[in-house]
């Protein structure tokens, strides 16, 4: 999960900018549990009526920060291979997670979205986002030969790296690259042996 940082023009949009940050780095020090909105007008500079007024609650503070990265960029792997691409997605995703700056901000959107239903939607949204972004990886695999036609390219991406979000948030088991190569060539295999096509026996 990225974050990147954004500078789009106008008063309005610089605001909504500077509370986004602030509100990162509040989950970065405080946890979901710890967000405010007090917290976020202060850090951000930004009046605590406006930050009601236009985003009403810690719920709606997570769930524009969420809106906000999901159409940034991404920066999807380009290996040369669809094996490469893959394993480099899944350290893309661990790397993350290990940041230590922005794994914390991961996670607590992570143990929000299970207890809050405005944060659970704005988190599915950034998800879809980044899977759609990550469908090249597929594409180019396709154009190579590497993959049938028909594949789905979400689905073999959510295979790569769902088994990395289940050790993280599930099992608690330890993740490393050896279990990121792991569930790449996974999804790899799957994916070369038809299970993803989305035509065929099985499938509408």
């Amino acid at each position: 999960m990225s974050t990147g940082n954004v500078r789009p023009g106008g008063r309005t949009a610089r605001v909504r900018e500077a509370v986004r940050e602030a509100t990162l780095a509040e989950l970065a020090d405080k946890g979901y549990e710890g967000l405010t909105v007090e917290g976020v007008a202060l850090r951000s500079g930004v009046h605590k009526t406006t930050v009601y007024r236009r985003w009403g609650s810690v719920e709606g503070l997570a769930a524009d920060a969420l809106d906000l990265a999901g159409g940034e960029p991404w920066p999807i792997p380009d290996t040369g291979t669809i094996e490469g691409d893959l394993r480099e997605l899944a350290h893309l995703v661990l790397t993350g997670f290990a940041d230590p700056e922005m794994g914390p901000v991961s996670t607590a959107f992570i143990s929000a979205s299970g207890r809050n239903p405005v944060v659970a939607r704005a988190l599915h949204a950034f998800f879809a986002a980044r899977h759609e972004q990550s469908a090249i990886l597929v594409v180019r695999a396709v154009e190579r030969g590497e993959l049938p036609e028909d594949t789905d390219a979400a689905d073999v991406v959510r295979t790569a790296v769902a088994p990395l979000y289940y050790r993280l948030f599930v099992s608690g088991e330890p993740v490393d690259t050896a279990v990121a190569d792991r569930a790449a060539d996974a999804a790899l295999a799957a994916a070369r042996a038809g299970v993803f096509r989305t035509v065929g026996p099985g499938h509408a």
